[in-house]
């Protein structure tokens, strides 16, 4: 299965949401809870320059204290980005992320960002094949 693939699925469901690293923490969270999502990509000009998540809020709260929230996103965020392919095979990406400690994964075509994959797609694409195999076995041992 491809990260294309993945994608599909989750473009039916919700729009790409991102931030800028000019938006204030606070917005940031705003943002966060409104698309119930655990990271954005942090988008200047159409391009990618990095990624935030509620695991850098958490970090930064411990370090600066309520001030955080009025503190520009791009004084926090990721920059630099792990980003993968809508040809990458998702299981490729699943080690990848395991193995880098990478919970979210932007998704990146010639003509820029084009989504976003978190290891909780990954393990729910997983399983639906999983399941999707078990039932043609199923049905295939029944006749």
């Amino acid at each position: 299965m491809l990260i294309a693939d993945v994608l599909r699925a989750k473009i039916a469901d919700a729009a790409l949401a991102t931030t800028a690293p000019s938006a204030t923490v606070g917005e940031l969270l705003s943002v966060l809870a409104q698309y119930n999502v655990g990271a954005l990509p942090v988008v200047d000009g159409g391009q990618l320059v990095g990624i935030v998540s509620e695991r850098d809020v958490v970090r930064q709260l411990h370090e600066r204290g309520r001030e955080l929230l009025d503190v520009r996103v791009g004084d926090i965020m990721s920059a630099d980005v792990v980003t993968c392919s809508p040809r990458d095979r998702a299981a490729d990406l699943a080690r990848v992320m395991t193995d880098r400690r990478i919970r979210h994964l932007p998704v990146c075509d010639e003509s820029g960002l084009v989504g976003i994959v978190s290891i909780g797609d990954l393990v729910k694409t997983r399983i639906d094949q999983l399941e999707r195999e078990r039932e043609h076995l199923a049905s295939y041992i029944s006749g």
